[in-house]
């Protein structure tokens, strides 16, 4: 029975009533009366009077209800050769203990912390204590360089850092002390004290006052309870690239997160209490925070958290193991995984040695999935495969399937249909909302439904400026897309300077500042080009200065480590091109929407507006001679 229409024009037409009625999923301290409030100033604020508290309703209320002895985190780790499993009962204990420990090192409600570590179970003890007690956690993703740590450390303030001695990349190790004490080098605010980690194979040199191993942190601390909090209490910020080179920190708040997340649980992925989810990330992503950590814990799920690859951990069969091993129920990962795994392993001949019977739904988000890959998996793992859409700053998915309503219609390119709450409106420049198959705007109509974004951290002005002034009464996504003539929704990508590299938002407005500081490089350009295995890579035109005498080759080692240095390897800043001049409006306007359509071999219109239309023959010429293999020669 197909309820989706039902619960979606309730939630349209009755947004307080609707979400009154989910509210009652999760345990309160004190039910909200108050549904939905306004301010003055505009602002929306869901469930204002209600007080809870997350880490009781994803740890302590199963141990009360009786489901101590369920396995809440399996930990495997192929990169490192471990495993671990933690029931829910002794989560508690280890979540209560290091919450002790944070606040005999004065933590209390409202401190920030910022976590720095990889994906192992002490990054969700971390994140789980901070909200036991109230206080504010910032996980920042350990492939970042101490640049962009430095500017979240400045930006959040944070008391304590915690963090590991060394993460692990399929065969070699990536020590994060250096990293963590070189940004706090270079940041303005100094935290007060450093938790590390010790893994095993590598020491780490300690600052004597300052850092502390984990270990003797919370050796004597005691177990303390969850603090009430009110709803509207952060419970995480969330830093995100934004257009200005400076990241934005989203905010996520107690009482609205937890219930959209418990309704997402139930109605787009399909699970209960006691199923296995698998959600393939890392817990410096959103999804990380909603899918690996809060989402299943609040439902009474078992998570894993997956140390490893999707091939080389030790093959393109790693995937398969960890579902027959675990019997996994639905499985969330980038749709660039499942291309890395269709690249090595096309006739998914591994696949044939593991049962993953106990997988019924596979979910993609984080980018795009291109109409090959959904089809690859979709007959080879023969289950139905959501490619579904949000945000960092939904905090949980804006366009997908339902079948915990009854309704599953996946359609290839498609990323499903609004979620209830949502109301996606595709908009001209205008602000007119279009019909199907018009390509505009994606855009949701105000007021954002519970677990979304409230505004950014201490910065309500750019929060406005950035997703509310350029259409009144709306979200502004930042993406752009169509629906067709059955409602679903499709995303055709972004429409400002952020890049999504492997599900990782990256601004190439940042790496465009950071290239044009080479004392070579008179200006410069950095866009996103398409790439089959990653989705999007950052490509960089450079003119450079007349005077200057530089290699080609030496220019773009140059900038490359550049890139690497300041924001990570994650970026996969490889290409560099140098040419003569940039393609400009008369009133000298880089035209980087052109750029990118050379690059990936996509039509374009000539603008009336470009100053020489020559220069589009002279880049093409000089992509090709650099980008063998790329889309663009195949047209």
């Amino acid at each position: 029975m197909n309820l989706y229409p039902e619960a979606y024009q309730q939630s349209i037409a009755s947004p307080q009533s609707f979400w009154a009625d989910q509210a009652r999923r999760i345990s309160w301290y004190h039910q909200p009366r108050n549904v939905l409030t306004t301010t003055d100033d505009g602002f929306y604020h869901w469930y204002e009077d209600g007080v809870l508290n997350t880490c009781y309703l994803a740890v302590d209320r199963h141990v009360e209800e009786g489901r101590g002895q369920q396995v809440a985190i399996i930990y495997d780790s192929p990169v490192s050769g471990r495993q671990q499993c933690f029931t829910y009962s002794q989560l508690q204990h280890e979540v209560s203990r290091l919450a002790g420990a944070l606040r005999q090192a004065g933590i209390t409600k409202g401190d920030r912390v910022v976590i720095y570590m990889p994906v192992v179970p002490e990054a969700v003890f971390s994140m789980l204590a901070c909200a036991r007690i109230g206080a504010i956690h910032s996980v920042v993703f350990g492939g970042f360089a101490p640049h962009e740590l430095a500017i979240r450390i400045n930006d959040a303030k944070p008391k304590v850092v915690l963090t590991a001695n060394y993460g692990l990349e399929v065969d070699r190790k990536i020590a994060y002390k250096p990293l963590v004490d070189e940004a706090i080098a270079q940041a303005i605010f100094k935290p007060g004290k450093v938790v590390v980690l010790l893994r095993d194979g590598l020491q780490a040199d300690l600052t004597k006052g300052r850092d502390v191993l984990w270990q003797d942190f919370i050796a004597k601390a005691p177990l303390v309870d969850c603090v009430p909090v009110e709803a509207g209490h952060p419970l995480y910020i969330l830093y995100t690239s934004g257009t200005t080179g400076k990241p934005k920190g989203i905010v996520r708040d107690h009482g609205g997160h937890a219930v959209a997340l418990a309704y997402s649980m139930e109605t787009i992925y399909g699970v209960k209490p006691g199923d296995v989810f698998w959600a393939a990330s890392d817990v410096g992503w959103v999804v990380g925070h909603s899918y690996m950590v809060y989402g299943p814990l609040i439902t009474g799920c078992t998570t894993i958290l997956y140390e490893g690859k999707p091939v080389r951990t030790p093959d393109a069969g790693a995937f398969w193991r960890v579902i027959e091993e675990h019997q996994v129920k639905v499985l969330f990962t980038a749709p660039t995984a499942i291309r890395a795994i269709k690249k090595e392993d096309p006739e998914l001949k591994l696949l044939g040695e593991y049962n993953i019977s106990s997988l019924e739904r596979l979910y993609l988000a984080g980018e795009r999935c291109d109409v090959d890959t959904w089809h690859w998996a979709h007959h080879g793992l023969q289950v139905p495969v959501v490619d579904h859409w949000w945000q960092t700053e939904s905090g949980w998915p804006i366009v997908a399937q339902f079948p915990g309503l009854g309704l599953m219609e996946p359609k290839a390119g498609s990323a499903g249909f609004p979620v209830p709450g949502y109301q996606v409106d595709i908009l001209n420049e205008g602000g007119e909302v279009l019909i199907p198959a018009q390509e505009g705007y994606v855009a949701i109509k105000l007021p954002l439904p519970p677990g979304c974004l409230p505004t950014l951290y201490e910065d309500n002005d750019r929060f406005k400026s950035s997703y509310l002034d350029r259409f009144p009464g709306y979200y502004l996504t930042g993406d752009g897309g169509y629906k067709d003539e059955d409602n679903q929704v499709f995303i055709m990508g972004r429409i400002d300077d952020v890049i999504n590299v492997a599900g990782h938002r990256l601004s190439t407005g940042e790496m465009e500042e950071m290239v044009a500081k080479h004392p070579a490089v008179a200006e410069c350009a950095v866009v996103g080009m398409a790439d089959e295995m990653k989705g999007q890579l950052p490509l960089a035109l450079v003119v450079l200065k007349d005077q200057a005498k530089i290699n080609e080759q030496v220019l773009e080692s140059e900038l490359v480590q550049v890139i690497r240095s300041n924001i990570g390897a994650v970026a996969c800043f490889k290409q560099a091109i140098v040419v003569q001049r940039l393609p400009k409006t008369r009133s000298g306007k880089i035209l980087r929407r052109i750029i990118r359509h050379i690059a990936d071999g996509t039509h374009y219109a000539v603008p009336s507006t470009i100053d020489d239309p020559q220069i589009l023959t002279e880049i093409h010429d000089a992509l090709k001679s650099r980008l063998v293999g790329q889309a663009f020669l195949h047209q």
